[in-house]
Protein backbone atom coordinates (compact mmCIF):
# COMPACT_ATOMS: atom_id res chain seq x y z
CA UNK A 1 0.00 0.00 0.00
CA UNK A 2 2.87 2.37 0.84
CA UNK A 3 4.43 1.66 -2.55
CA UNK A 4 1.14 2.44 -4.29
CA UNK A 5 0.78 5.71 -2.39
CA UNK A 6 4.33 6.73 -3.28
CA UNK A 7 3.72 5.89 -6.93
CA UNK A 8 0.47 7.88 -6.95
CA UNK A 9 2.18 10.87 -5.33
CA UNK A 10 5.03 10.69 -7.81
CA UNK A 11 2.56 10.58 -10.70
CA UNK A 12 0.66 13.58 -9.30
CA UNK A 13 3.85 15.56 -8.83
CA UNK A 14 4.88 14.69 -12.38
CA UNK A 15 1.53 15.82 -13.80
CA UNK A 16 1.61 19.10 -11.83
CA UNK A 17 5.19 19.77 -12.94
CA UNK A 18 4.23 19.12 -16.55
CA UNK A 19 1.21 21.43 -16.33
CA UNK A 20 3.25 24.20 -14.73
CA UNK A 21 5.87 23.82 -17.42
CA UNK A 22 3.24 24.05 -20.17
CA UNK A 23 1.70 27.13 -18.50
CA UNK A 24 5.08 28.83 -18.18
CA UNK A 25 5.88 28.10 -21.82
CA UNK A 26 2.48 29.41 -22.92
CA UNK A 27 3.12 32.66 -21.03
CA UNK A 28 6.65 33.06 -22.35
CA UNK A 29 5.48 32.42 -25.92
CA UNK A 30 2.63 34.96 -25.64
CA UNK A 31 1.09 35.88 -27.97
CA UNK A 32 0.61 32.90 -30.26
CA UNK A 33 -2.61 34.15 -31.90
CA UNK A 34 -4.43 37.43 -32.66
CA UNK A 35 -5.48 39.72 -29.81
CA UNK A 36 -8.91 41.36 -29.68
CA UNK A 37 -8.86 44.99 -28.56
CA UNK A 38 -12.34 45.89 -27.33
CA UNK A 39 -13.41 49.54 -27.62
CA UNK A 40 -16.69 50.01 -25.72
CA UNK A 41 -17.69 53.02 -27.82
CA UNK A 42 -18.85 53.57 -31.43
CA UNK A 43 -16.39 53.92 -34.33
CA UNK A 44 -15.24 57.44 -35.13
CA UNK A 45 -14.99 58.92 -31.64
CA UNK A 46 -11.79 59.96 -29.88
CA UNK A 47 -11.49 56.63 -28.05
CA UNK A 48 -11.76 54.67 -31.29
CA UNK A 49 -9.28 56.92 -33.09
CA UNK A 50 -6.69 56.43 -30.36
CA UNK A 51 -7.30 52.67 -30.12
CA UNK A 52 -6.69 52.11 -33.84
CA UNK A 53 -3.36 53.90 -33.68
CA UNK A 54 -2.24 51.95 -30.63
CA UNK A 55 -3.46 48.65 -32.12
CA UNK A 56 -1.32 49.11 -35.21
CA UNK A 57 1.82 49.78 -33.16
CA UNK A 58 1.09 47.00 -30.68
CA UNK A 59 0.58 44.51 -33.49
CA UNK A 60 3.98 45.42 -34.92
CA UNK A 61 5.71 44.92 -31.57
CA UNK A 62 3.93 41.70 -30.61
CA UNK A 63 4.16 40.12 -34.05
CA UNK A 64 0.46 39.20 -34.07
CA UNK A 65 -2.65 41.04 -35.29
CA UNK A 66 -4.38 43.27 -32.75
CA UNK A 67 -7.96 43.54 -33.99
CA UNK A 68 -10.31 46.34 -32.93
CA UNK A 69 -13.82 45.27 -31.91
CA UNK A 70 -16.29 48.07 -31.17
CA UNK A 71 -18.92 47.04 -28.60
CA UNK A 72 -20.74 50.27 -27.67
CA UNK A 73 -23.68 50.74 -25.35
CA UNK A 74 -24.69 51.38 -21.74
CA UNK A 75 -22.02 54.07 -21.27
CA UNK A 76 -19.31 51.53 -22.12
CA UNK A 77 -20.65 48.74 -19.92
CA UNK A 78 -21.44 46.33 -22.76
CA UNK A 79 -17.90 46.13 -24.11
CA UNK A 80 -16.33 46.29 -20.66
CA UNK A 81 -18.47 43.45 -19.33
CA UNK A 82 -17.47 41.40 -22.38
CA UNK A 83 -13.81 41.66 -21.38
CA UNK A 84 -14.54 41.29 -17.64
CA UNK A 85 -16.08 37.88 -18.36
CA UNK A 86 -13.58 36.72 -21.00
CA UNK A 87 -10.88 34.09 -20.37
CA UNK A 88 -7.98 35.46 -18.30
CA UNK A 89 -5.39 34.70 -20.97
CA UNK A 90 -4.42 38.12 -22.36
CA UNK A 91 -6.04 37.59 -25.76
CA UNK A 92 -8.73 40.18 -25.09
CA UNK A 93 -7.79 43.68 -23.95
CA UNK A 94 -10.02 46.63 -23.13
CA UNK A 95 -9.81 50.36 -23.66
CA UNK A 96 -11.09 51.40 -20.24
CA UNK A 97 -11.85 54.93 -19.14
CA UNK A 98 -13.02 56.97 -16.20
CA UNK A 99 -16.57 56.33 -17.43
CA UNK A 100 -16.41 52.55 -17.40
CA UNK A 101 -14.16 52.06 -14.38
CA UNK A 102 -14.81 54.83 -11.85
CA UNK A 103 -18.13 56.46 -12.89
CA UNK A 104 -20.43 53.60 -13.90
CA UNK A 105 -20.33 51.80 -10.53
CA UNK A 106 -21.76 54.94 -8.89
CA UNK A 107 -24.21 55.53 -11.72
CA UNK A 108 -25.59 51.99 -12.08
CA UNK A 109 -25.29 50.77 -8.49
CA UNK A 110 -26.74 47.28 -8.13
CA UNK A 111 -27.52 47.19 -11.86
CA UNK A 112 -23.79 47.20 -12.64
CA UNK A 113 -23.14 43.94 -14.58
CA UNK A 114 -19.48 43.62 -13.51
CA UNK A 115 -17.16 44.96 -10.82
CA UNK A 116 -14.37 46.88 -12.56
CA UNK A 117 -12.28 46.97 -9.40
CA UNK A 118 -12.37 43.16 -9.04
CA UNK A 119 -13.02 41.79 -12.54
CA UNK A 120 -10.49 43.85 -14.50
CA UNK A 121 -6.70 44.12 -14.14
CA UNK A 122 -5.06 47.48 -14.97
CA UNK A 123 -2.19 47.08 -17.47
CA UNK A 124 -1.16 50.68 -18.23
CA UNK A 125 -2.57 54.14 -18.47
CA UNK A 126 -2.47 55.38 -22.06
CA UNK A 127 -3.66 58.99 -22.29
CA UNK A 128 -5.66 61.87 -20.88
CA UNK A 129 -7.98 64.24 -22.76
CA UNK A 130 -9.48 67.57 -21.75
CA UNK A 131 -13.19 68.14 -22.24
CA UNK A 132 -13.95 71.31 -24.19
CA UNK A 133 -17.15 73.37 -24.24
CA UNK A 134 -18.05 73.85 -27.91
CA UNK A 135 -21.05 75.50 -29.56
CA UNK A 136 -22.56 75.57 -33.03
CA UNK A 137 -21.15 78.53 -34.96
CA UNK A 138 -24.65 79.88 -35.67
CA UNK A 139 -25.34 80.42 -31.96
CA UNK A 140 -24.84 83.87 -30.44
CA UNK A 141 -22.54 82.46 -27.75
CA UNK A 142 -19.02 83.87 -28.01
CA UNK A 143 -17.93 83.10 -24.43
CA UNK A 144 -18.76 81.00 -21.40
CA UNK A 145 -20.27 84.14 -19.85
CA UNK A 146 -22.67 84.38 -22.81
CA UNK A 147 -23.93 80.85 -22.16
CA UNK A 148 -24.34 81.55 -18.44
CA UNK A 149 -26.27 84.77 -19.11
CA UNK A 150 -28.57 83.08 -21.63
CA UNK A 151 -29.23 80.15 -19.30
CA UNK A 152 -30.08 82.46 -16.42
CA UNK A 153 -32.48 84.37 -18.66
CA UNK A 154 -34.24 81.17 -19.78
CA UNK A 155 -33.72 78.41 -17.20
CA UNK A 156 -33.95 74.92 -18.70
CA UNK A 157 -34.46 76.17 -22.25
CA UNK A 158 -30.90 75.74 -23.55
CA UNK A 159 -29.83 72.19 -24.36
CA UNK A 160 -26.47 70.48 -24.34
CA UNK A 161 -25.65 67.11 -25.92
CA UNK A 162 -23.54 64.29 -24.53
CA UNK A 163 -22.45 60.75 -25.36
CA UNK A 164 -24.97 59.37 -22.85
CA UNK A 165 -26.14 59.58 -19.27
CA UNK A 166 -23.22 59.38 -16.87
CA UNK A 167 -20.59 59.80 -19.58
CA UNK A 168 -17.79 62.22 -18.73
CA UNK A 169 -19.22 64.64 -21.31
CA UNK A 170 -22.51 64.60 -19.41
CA UNK A 171 -20.82 65.07 -16.05
CA UNK A 172 -18.70 67.91 -17.46
CA UNK A 173 -21.98 69.64 -18.30
CA UNK A 174 -23.44 68.90 -14.87
CA UNK A 175 -20.31 70.24 -13.21
CA UNK A 176 -20.68 73.42 -15.29
CA UNK A 177 -24.36 73.73 -14.34
CA UNK A 178 -23.65 73.38 -10.62
CA UNK A 179 -20.70 75.77 -10.63
CA UNK A 180 -22.46 78.44 -12.71
CA UNK A 181 -25.78 77.91 -10.87
CA UNK A 182 -27.70 77.52 -14.11
CA UNK A 183 -30.24 75.07 -15.52
CA UNK A 184 -29.48 73.42 -18.88
CA UNK A 185 -31.42 70.65 -20.67
CA UNK A 186 -29.33 67.49 -21.07
CA UNK A 187 -29.81 65.58 -24.35
CA UNK A 188 -28.10 62.15 -24.16
CA UNK A 189 -27.01 60.27 -27.30
CA UNK A 190 -25.70 56.77 -27.87
CA UNK A 191 -22.09 57.83 -28.26
CA UNK A 192 -20.05 60.95 -28.90
CA UNK A 193 -20.10 60.97 -32.74
CA UNK A 194 -23.90 61.25 -33.13
CA UNK A 195 -24.03 63.90 -30.41
CA UNK A 196 -21.30 65.90 -32.14
CA UNK A 197 -23.07 65.56 -35.51
CA UNK A 198 -26.20 67.15 -34.08
CA UNK A 199 -24.23 70.02 -32.56
CA UNK A 200 -22.61 70.59 -35.95
CA UNK A 201 -26.03 70.42 -37.60
CA UNK A 202 -27.58 72.86 -35.13
CA UNK A 203 -30.12 70.43 -33.65
CA UNK A 204 -28.47 70.99 -30.24
CA UNK A 205 -26.52 74.20 -29.61
CA UNK A 206 -23.59 72.90 -27.55
CA UNK A 207 -21.78 70.11 -25.76
CA UNK A 208 -18.64 69.22 -23.85
CA UNK A 209 -16.48 66.90 -25.95
CA UNK A 210 -12.98 65.44 -25.83
CA UNK A 211 -10.30 67.69 -27.32
CA UNK A 212 -9.15 65.22 -30.03
CA UNK A 213 -12.72 64.95 -31.37
CA UNK A 214 -13.21 68.69 -31.87
CA UNK A 215 -9.81 70.32 -32.40
CA UNK A 216 -9.85 70.13 -36.22
CA UNK A 217 -13.49 71.24 -36.35
CA UNK A 218 -12.68 74.28 -34.20
CA UNK A 219 -9.56 75.21 -36.13
CA UNK A 220 -11.41 74.88 -39.44
CA UNK A 221 -14.22 77.16 -38.24
CA UNK A 222 -16.94 74.49 -38.09
CA UNK A 223 -17.32 74.75 -34.31
CA UNK A 224 -16.63 77.47 -31.75
CA UNK A 225 -14.75 76.53 -28.59
CA UNK A 226 -15.51 78.57 -25.48
CA UNK A 227 -13.54 76.88 -22.71
CA UNK A 228 -11.04 74.06 -22.17
CA UNK A 229 -11.38 71.80 -19.14
CA UNK A 230 -7.65 71.48 -18.48
CA UNK A 231 -5.70 73.44 -15.88
CA UNK A 232 -3.71 75.16 -18.64
CA UNK A 233 -4.60 76.25 -22.16
CA UNK A 234 -4.13 73.67 -24.85
CA UNK A 235 -1.32 74.40 -27.33
CA UNK A 236 -3.72 73.10 -30.00
CA UNK A 237 -6.26 75.83 -29.13
CA UNK A 238 -4.05 78.61 -27.74
CA UNK A 239 -6.67 81.35 -28.09
CA UNK A 240 -9.33 79.41 -26.16
CA UNK A 241 -9.34 80.14 -22.41
CA UNK A 242 -9.52 77.47 -19.78
CA UNK A 243 -12.89 77.17 -18.04
CA UNK A 244 -11.16 78.64 -14.99
CA UNK A 245 -9.99 81.67 -16.98
CA UNK A 246 -13.50 81.99 -18.41
CA UNK A 247 -14.96 82.51 -14.95
CA UNK A 248 -15.50 78.95 -13.70
CA UNK A 249 -12.87 79.07 -10.95
CA UNK A 250 -11.24 75.73 -10.25
CA UNK A 251 -13.19 73.95 -13.00
CA UNK A 252 -11.30 70.92 -14.38
CA UNK A 253 -12.68 68.16 -16.61
CA UNK A 254 -10.03 65.66 -17.68
CA UNK A 255 -10.72 62.12 -18.94
CA UNK A 256 -8.16 59.32 -18.53
CA UNK A 257 -7.98 56.10 -20.53
CA UNK A 258 -5.95 52.93 -20.26
CA UNK A 259 -5.63 49.25 -21.06
CA UNK A 260 -7.18 46.47 -18.97
CA UNK A 261 -7.35 42.68 -19.12
CA UNK A 262 -9.50 40.19 -17.26
CA UNK A 263 -8.49 39.85 -13.60
CA UNK A 264 -6.41 36.74 -13.04
CA UNK A 265 -4.43 37.13 -16.26
CA UNK A 266 -0.92 35.73 -15.55
CA UNK A 267 1.53 38.37 -14.39
CA UNK A 268 4.10 37.67 -17.17
CA UNK A 269 1.42 38.47 -19.79
CA UNK A 270 0.40 41.68 -18.00
CA UNK A 271 4.07 42.69 -17.82
CA UNK A 272 4.64 41.95 -21.51
CA UNK A 273 1.65 44.05 -22.54
CA UNK A 274 2.69 46.85 -20.19
CA UNK A 275 6.25 46.82 -21.49
CA UNK A 276 5.15 47.11 -25.13
CA UNK A 277 2.47 49.76 -24.50
CA UNK A 278 4.83 51.94 -22.45
CA UNK A 279 7.51 51.62 -25.15
CA UNK A 280 5.02 52.68 -27.84
CA UNK A 281 3.80 55.70 -25.89
CA UNK A 282 7.39 56.78 -25.18
CA UNK A 283 8.46 56.63 -28.84
CA UNK A 284 9.19 60.31 -29.69
CA UNK A 285 7.36 60.22 -33.04
CA UNK A 286 4.34 58.42 -31.61
CA UNK A 287 4.15 60.68 -28.57
CA UNK A 288 4.40 63.80 -30.74
CA UNK A 289 1.77 62.53 -33.21
CA UNK A 290 -0.70 61.65 -30.46
CA UNK A 291 -0.22 64.92 -28.59
CA UNK A 292 -0.69 66.88 -31.83
CA UNK A 293 -4.14 65.27 -31.97
CA UNK A 294 -4.98 66.20 -28.36
CA UNK A 295 -4.08 62.93 -26.61
CA UNK A 296 -1.85 63.64 -23.62
CA UNK A 297 0.12 60.38 -23.34
CA UNK A 298 0.14 58.77 -19.90
CA UNK A 299 2.18 55.52 -19.74
CA UNK A 300 2.27 53.92 -16.27
CA UNK A 301 3.13 50.73 -14.47
CA UNK A 302 0.13 48.51 -13.57
CA UNK A 303 0.53 49.61 -9.94
CA UNK A 304 0.62 53.33 -10.77
CA UNK A 305 -2.49 52.94 -12.89
CA UNK A 306 -4.29 51.07 -10.09
CA UNK A 307 -3.38 53.89 -7.66
CA UNK A 308 -4.81 56.51 -10.06
CA UNK A 309 -8.06 54.55 -10.31
CA UNK A 310 -8.43 54.20 -6.54
CA UNK A 311 -7.88 57.95 -6.10
CA UNK A 312 -10.32 58.81 -8.90
CA UNK A 313 -13.14 56.55 -7.71
CA UNK A 314 -14.54 58.65 -4.82
CA UNK A 315 -14.20 61.94 -6.74
CA UNK A 316 -16.55 60.78 -9.49
CA UNK A 317 -18.91 59.29 -6.91
CA UNK A 318 -19.28 62.69 -5.29
CA UNK A 319 -20.02 64.35 -8.65
CA UNK A 320 -22.54 61.68 -9.72
CA UNK A 321 -24.40 62.06 -6.43
CA UNK A 322 -24.35 65.85 -6.49
CA UNK A 323 -25.48 66.05 -10.11
CA UNK A 324 -28.31 63.57 -9.73
CA UNK A 325 -27.16 61.84 -12.95
CA UNK A 326 -29.17 58.70 -13.71
CA UNK A 327 -29.00 55.86 -16.22
CA UNK A 328 -31.37 55.73 -19.20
Amino acid sequence: MALVNKSAKALLVGICTCLLSLLANAQSDYPTKPITYVVPYPPGGAADVFARQLAKKLSERLGKPVVIENRPGANGNIGSEYVAKAPADGYMILLGSASTITINPHLYGKQMPYDPMKDLQPVSGTHEMANVLVVNIATPYKSVADVVAAAKAKPGAIAYASAGNGNTMHLAGEQFKMQADIDLLHVPYKGGPPALNDVLGGQVPMMFNNLPAIVMLVNSGKLRALGVGSAKRSPLLPSVPTMDEAGMKGYVSIVWNGIFVRAGTPRPIVERLNREIVAILNEPDTKRSLEEQGFNTMPTTPEQFADLIRADYPRWGTLVKASGAKVD
